[in-house]
Parts: C-alpha cells; sequence; structure tokens
C-alpha cells in the first residue's frame, strides 16, 4: 500500500513536472556563433561617440569660445570700470541705439516682405519663378562690399533713378534689407509647402474671407517660422559692416553703426573700446538666439501636446 502511494506520488510529480513549458534551447551553430558579435560593435560605438565628442568640442573651442574669451579678456583689460567707460561714451552710445534701431526696422520689414516673397513663390506660379527663387539666395553668396558698391551707384550722389539715400538711415535701411532678405524667406518656404490647404479651402467654405482665413488660419502656422527668421535677421543685421561701409557714410551719431565704430577704434589704437562694443554686441546676438531657442522649444512642445 506504501509502495503504491510513493509510486502515486512519484507520478504526480512527474506528471507537474511535465506540464511546465519546455526549457528554450539557444541555437548552436552559425546562431551561436553571431551571439558574441555585438558586444565588439557596442564597443566600437562607445570608443567613436567620446572622440566625435572630443573633436567637435576642439573644433567649437578654437572656432569659438577662444576668441570670445579673449574679446571678453581684452574688453576687462581695465576693469569693469574701464568697460563701462568704453560702451558708455556718447559716441559709442550713439552707434549701439543707431545699430539696434536700424537692425529692429530692418527685422520687421523682412517679417512682413519675406512672408509675402515666400508666400508668392509657393502658392503663385509665374514666369520666371525659378529664377526669382535662386535670386533669393544671392545676398548670402554675395560679397557684402560688392552689394554696397551696388547700391552706392544706385541711390548715391549720382543715382541714375534720382534717388540719394547715401549717409542717411534709409540707406542703411535698404543695405540691411539687402543682405538679411533670405532669413525670414527660407524659414517661411518650407512650413508654406507643407501647409494643409483643406484646412483653408473649409474656412473659405464656412465663409471666411481670404484675410479672415490668414490671419485665423494661415498665420498661426507660419508665426514661428516667421518669427524665427525675423530673429536670425536681426542677429545679423546687428553686426553687418559690408554692405553699409559704403553707402552708410560713417558719421557719428548719425548714421554710424557699430560695426564702423570698433573699426575706427581699432585705427586710432584704442583696442579696450573696440573689444567693449563687440562684447555688447556678442551680447544682444546671443540675446536674441537665446530667446528664439526657448521659442522654438516651446512651439515644438505645443505641437507635441496637440498631437
Amino acid at each position: 500500500m506504501t509502495t503504491t502511494t510513493n509510486h502515486a506520488r512519484r507520478g504526480d510529480t512527474s506528471t507537474e513536472g511535465s506540464s511546465l513549458p519546455p526549457r528554450p534551447h539557444l541555437p548552436l551553430g552559425d546562431g551561436a556563433d553571431s551571439l558574441p558579435a555585438a558586444p565588439p560593435s557596442r564597443r566600437r560605438t562607445g570608443v567613436a561617440r567620446p572622440l566625435g565628442v572630443g573633436l567637435v568640442g576642439l573644433w567649437l573651442s578654437v572656432l569659438v569660445l577662444l576668441p570670445l574669451a579673449a574679446l571678453t579678456v581684452t574688453s576687462l583689460g581695465e576693469g569693469i570700470g574701464g568697460f563701462w567707460h568704453a560702451v558708455s561714451a556718447p559716441v559709442a552710445l550713439a552707434s549701439l541705439r543707431v545699430t539696434v534701431l536700424v537692425a529692429a526696422i530692418v527685422a520687421v520689414v523682412n517679417a512682413v516682405m519675406g512672408t509675402l516673397i515666400a508666400w508668392v513663390l509657393v502658392r503663385d506660379d509665374f514666369p520666371g519663378k525659378r529664377i526669382v527663387n535662386a535670386l533669393i539666395d544671392l545676398p548670402f553668396a554675395l560679397p557684402t562690399i560688392v552689394a554696397s558698391i551696388v547700391l552706392l551707384s544706385l541711390y548715391g550722389p549720382n543715382s541714375p533713378i534720382h534717388i540719394h539715400l547715401n549717409a542717411t538711415q534709409p540707406g542703411l535701411l535698404v543695405a540691411l534689407a539687402f543682405v538679411t532678405l533670405p532669413f525670414v524667406v527660407r524659414s517661411v518656404q518650407p512650413v508654406l509647402i507643407e501647409a494643409d490647404r483643406e484646412v483653408e479651402e473649409a474656412a473659405a467654405s464656412l465663409g471666411a474671407s481670404n484675410w479672415t482665413t490668414f490671419r485665423r488660419v494661415v498665420l498661426p502656422t507660419l508665426a514661428p517660422a516667421v518669427i524665427s527668421g525675423t530673429g536670425l535677421a536681426f542677429a545679423r543685421a546687428i553686426g553687418e559692416y559690408g554692405s553699409v561701409v559704403l553707402i552708410g557714410g560713417n558719421i557719428p551719431r548719425k548714421t554710424q553703426v557699430a560695426s564702423q565704430y570698433i573699426q575706427q577704434q581699432i585705427e586710432i589704437d584704442r583696442p579696450l573700446n573696440a573689444a567693449a562694443v563687440s562684447v555688447v554686441l556678442l551680447a544682444i546676438a546671443f540675446v536674441t538666439l537665446f530667446v528664439l531657442r526657448l521659442f522654438a522649444g516651446r512651439s515644438l512642445r505645443r505641437e507635441e501636446d496637440a498631437q
């Protein structure tokens, strides 16, 4: 009786054990040989990543960080007091005021005209459209001093169209508008190309006017790109030199921009003043780009939340 019971228990145990799923068997042969191949690839990636980061850091240090550090050290050569005295000089303040004012006006003008140009290039078809689209990038390829010569020939004292903008702030506006035109256009164009036309058609079918459709449907979509391009145009304009060097006239307190003031200070052997004003321009550009970065990040989060 006891023997039978023990056999039954053993049988139950074997039955329970047989009900468990069989252990998976690793494949042998080619599959087993291929398993150890993963760690070497990870090791290669692990080695390449620090090397790439180090190379990028070295390159940026040589091109950006070290020159900026040297500029900052030079501007503080006579301490904070010397720096403040250099940037608060009446002529320096006047050049900074003219630079920021003209750059801000140019940025606003480019925000409007750049958006309009991008709209026409994307939504309309006309003869010579490819040529016009290629001409938009001309300020990027053309040396800015050449642009200044062309503008001086057209709007200078011997203007063939009898419009004289030499040594005036409107002349600065025209020169800076020329070199900063592509920023807004090239920022808005991709957004317009990818925009959903069905939403505009739906708004029009509901009785919305063209202006209402643009203001309520199209403009919210374009706003991040317009603001980004406008900010880049402003940052570019505050440091421009070549396009304004001839047509601007370099008149202190009137048409002298900060870049011309910096060159003047270097020519009269005042590198500290030049470095101090350069640091101010650098700070303005950095703040502009930082604000654009924050705005772009916020817009991206809104799009992710909407999806």
